[in-house]
C-alpha cells in the first residue's frame, strides 16, 4: 500500500500520460513553464554577473575614494597623503594624474588616438588598482619615459613593445592652436613628448582597454603641470569598498573643506542604477512567460475537470468530501508546476554553465558577434547564480501553477454527486 495521500495518489493517477488532447495540453504546460523558468534563471544570472563584474573591475581599476581639491591641483598632497593613510579602514593611497591626450604612433603605418593618460606612482599603484598585476605582456614599467596601455588599444594602433609613440598634452595642443590662430608667431613650434611601449595590460573592461594610457607620476607633471610637483588627487583603497559613504564623512571634516571626497558609487551612479533597474524589470517582465505557461496549466484543469465528471460524482457519492476534491485538482496543478519548475531549473544551470561555449557556437553559425566587447565591455558573457534569486524564481513560479488550478479545482468540489452522474 502506497503512504501517499489519497487526493495525492488520485491527482498522479490522473496525469498518468495517455494519448488525449488533455495530456497534449499538460505536456505543453510543462514546457512553457520549464522555458519560463530557464530564461528567467539565465538573465537574472547574466544581469548578476554583468553587475558583479562591473564592481569588480571598478573597484580593480579605480579606487573607492577620490580625494581631490575642486578648480585646482593639490600642490600639497605629501603632507595629506599620510593623514588619509592613518585613517582607520583605509587599506592604501597614491597620487594620480588624469587627462585627455593625443598620441602618434612611430612605426611605418603612423597613426593617431586620444585617451585618457593616467599618471600613477608605481611604488604605491599595486596598493589601490589591480593595473599592475594586470599586464598580460611585457612589464608593469613606467620608468624612464615608458608607457603602459591597454591591448586594444595596442591592437588598434597596431604597436608592440618596444615601440616608440609620441604624446601632445593639452597644454601643447594648446600651442599649437595658438600659432595657427596667428597669436604666436615668435614661438617656436611644440614637440611631442616621446615615449616607449613597456607593457600590455587587460583589465577585463573594454572601456580600459581601450582608452587608457599609463606612465609614471613624474612623466605626468611634466606633460600636465610643466614638471610642478603636484597631482590632481589621491586615490583611496577601503578594506570595506561599501563603508564608503562613512569613511568619506570622516575625510571630510578631518581635511576640511578645501578638500572634496567623492565615493565610487557617486562616480558610477548612473550605470549602477541603471542595472538594478533593468534586472528588477526584466524579472517582472519574464515572469509573464510562465504565467502564460500558467494558463495552460488552467485550460488543461478546466477540460480535465470536464472529462472527470462522472468519476468525481463516483467520489462524492463514495463519501469523499469537497476539500478532498479541491485537493486532488490543486495536487495536479502542483505536480506540473514542480515538474516545469525542476526541469527549468536544470536547463537553465546548464545554459549558464556552457554559456560562453554556445555564445561561441553562434557566433560562428550566424557570421557575427552576438555580444560585441566593444559596446557590452567584457570579452566573456559573465553570469553568477545568486541562491536568493533561484529561490524567489522558482518558488513564485511555482506559486503561480499551484494557484492556476484554483478556479476549476474550484468548481470540481461544488459538483453534487446526482448531478454528476445525471451529467452523464
Amino acid at each position: 500500500m502506497s503512504r501517499l495521500p489519497l487526493e495525492l495518489q488520485l491527482a498522479l493517477r490522473y496525469l498518468r500520460p495517455k494519448r488525449t488532447f488533455v495530456s497534449l495540453i499538460t505536456m505543453i504546460s510543462v514546457v512553457g513553464v520549464m522555458l519560463g523558468v530557464a530564461v528567467l534563471i539565465i538573465v537574472i544570472s547574466v544581469m548578476s554577473g554583468f553587475d558583479r563584474q562591473l564592481r569588480d573591475t571598478l573597484f580593480g581599476f579605480n579606487a573607492h575614494l577620490r580625494i581631490t581639491m575642486p578648480g585646482t591641483v593639490m600642490p600639497s598632497y605629501r603632507e595629506v597623503l599620510p593623514q588619509v593613510a592613518d585613517h582607520l579602514g583605509v587599506e592604501g593611497v597614491s597620487p594620480y594624474l588624469l587627462g585627455p591626450i593625443v598620441i602618434e604612433t612611430q612605426t611605418t603605418h603612423q597613426q593617431i588616438s586620444a585617451p585618457v593618460l593616467r599618471g600613477v606612482d608605481p611604488d604605491h599603484e599595486h596598493q589601490v588598482s589591480t593595473l599592475p598585476d594586470s599586464v598580460v605582456d611585457g612589464d608593469f614599467d613606467v620608468e624612464g619615459q615608458g608607457v603602459v596601455l591597454g591591448y586594444q588599444l595596442a591592437a588598434d594602433l597596431n604597436l608592440r613593445l618596444g615601440d616608440p609613440i609620441a604624446i601632445y598634452s593639452h597644454s601643447s595642443l594648446r600651442q599649437m592652436h595658438r600659432l595657427t590662430r596667428g597669436e604666436a608667431e615668435r614661438e617656436h613650434l611644440p614637440l611631442p613628448d616621446d615615449f616607449v611601449v613597456r607593457g600590455i595590460f587587460d583589465v577585463g573592461y573594454y572601456e580600459y582597454n581601450v582608452g587608457v594610457l599609463v606612465c609614471s607620476l613624474w612623466d605626468a607633471q611634466d606633460l600636465f603641470l610643466g614638471g610642478s610637483d603636484a597631482v590632481h588627487g589621491l586615490y583611496v583603497v577601503l578594506e570595506d569598498p561599501y563603508r564608503a559613504p562613512q569613511i568619506k564623512a570622516e575625510l571630510e571634516a578631518k581635511l576640511g573643506n578645501r578638500y572634496r571626497v567623492s565615493t565610487w558609487y557617486e562616480e558610477h551612479s548612473s550605470i549602477l542604477d541603471a542595472l538594478v533597474v533593468e534586472k528588477n524589470m526584466i524579472r517582472f517582465l519574464l515572469f509573464f512567460i510562465v504565467l502564460v505557461a500558467a494558463f495552460g496549466i488552467t485550460n488543461s484543469q478546466i477540460t480535465f475537470v470536464y472529462q472527470k465528471t462522472r468519476e468525481i460524482g463516483m467520489l462524492r457519492a463514495l463519501g469523499a468530501t469537497s476539500s478532498q476534491i479541491l485537493l486532488v485538482f490543486l495536487g495536479q496543478s502542483f505536480i506540473v508546476g514542480s515538474a516545469g519548475v525542476a526541469a527549468g531549473l536544470g536547463l537553465g544551470l546548464v545554459a549558464i554553465q556552457y554559456r560562453n561555449e554556445f555564445l561561441l557556437w553562434m557566433n560562428r553559425m550566424t557570421g557575427f558577434n552576438l555580444f560585441p566587447p566593444d559596446i557590452y565591455g567584457f570579452n566573456q558573457l559573465p553570469a553568477i547564480v545568486d541562491p536568493s534569486d533561484v529561490m524567489v524564481i522558482c518558488g513564485g513560479s511555482l506559486l503561480i501553477c499551484a494557484l492556476s488550478g484554483i478556479v476549476p479545482a474550484v468548481n470540481a468540489s461544488r459538483l453534487r454527486p446526482v448531478e454528476s452522474l445525471r451529467h452523464e
